[in-house]
């Protein structure tokens, strides 16, 4: 099976660019942004172990696409004819594709995370995030407050005055769920948020964390249903404090798609 067919069986579409969720028309930094977004949410030591074996494949077969796309010759060439060289050196059956991934992508440390909220958070990267998340979420803070990077419960206040003036300038439509929102609601997202943070805390203390430790032990550690909005703030932490000479740009906060 070729890689083209191994991306369909796989991810429902043999289109490279969209197995690594980028445009067509995609930079070499946003082709190695997407895909380490998309290798995160695969990655064989991220598995539960009885779906390690099917994670081990797809984190291959991305691997494989990165490669064609990462070729500027091979890219040329799939963007007009529409096919890889399955015998040449990208897509050579002999690559570890984990070593392969280590050496583009260094791991991150809870100190990293922190110096890079300091530079986020009353930027305008977080302004336009925030309206982003607003226009996405038509107002529902739960699902704001989830998206924005870095953001906590003690961000709330800070976060709805940012959104009430973009509102009152005209910026963003008026929401009914965000204008009306019920303070039972609003109490009960603190309330969720603060149990959560004392959670986290306890899990950082018992895993033995400190600035220099790697997030790895946390991440699989992390409730199920956060799973993947770690890896996504994890994928753009690790692109900006990459190895230098394969560091990405403009790093974009995780979006999700409405319900």
């Amino acid at each position: 099976m070729g890689l083209l067919e191994e991306c369909e069986a796989a991810f429902g579409s043999s289109d490279l660019y969209r197995v690594l969720g980028v445009r067509r028309e995609a930079s070499a930094q946003e082709i190695r942004r997407g895909y380490h977004r998309a290798s995160l949410r695969v990655h064989p030591d991220r598995a539960e172990p009885d779906a390690k074996e099917e994670a081990t494949r797809r984190f291959q077969i991305l691997g494989k696409a990165y490669a064609v796309l990462s070729d500027a010759e091979q890219r040329a060439v799939y963007d007009e004819q529409g096919t890889v060289d399955e015998e040449g050196e990208a897509l050579r059956g002999e690559r570890d594709w984990q070593e392969y991934w280590r050496l583009l992508f260094k791991k991150i440390s809870v100190k990293d995370i922190e110096d890079f909220e300091k530079s986020y958070k009353n930027s305008a990267e977080e302004l336009a995030d925030i309206k982003a998340a607003y226009m996405d979420f038509e107002g529902d803070m739960d699902r704001i407050m989830e998206s924005v990077l870095c953001a906590d419960y003690t961000d709330e206040p800070r976060i709805r005055k940012i959104i009430e003036k973009a509102i009152d300038s005209g910026e963003v439509p008026s929401y009914r769920r965000f204008v009306k929102e019920s303070k039972q609601k609003t109490v009960s997202r603190k309330r969720r948020a603060e149990k959560e943070a004392k959670e986290a805390e306890k899990m950082k203390n018992e895993l033995g964390l400190s600035g220099e430790d790697d997030l790895k032990a946390l991440i699989q550690s992390r409730n199920k249903n956060r799973k993947k909005e770690m890896d996504d703030f994890l994928a753009q932490m690790e692109a900006k404090y990459g190895n230098n000479a394969q560091k990405g740009g403009k790093k974009t906060a995780a979006k999700k798609g409405k319900k």
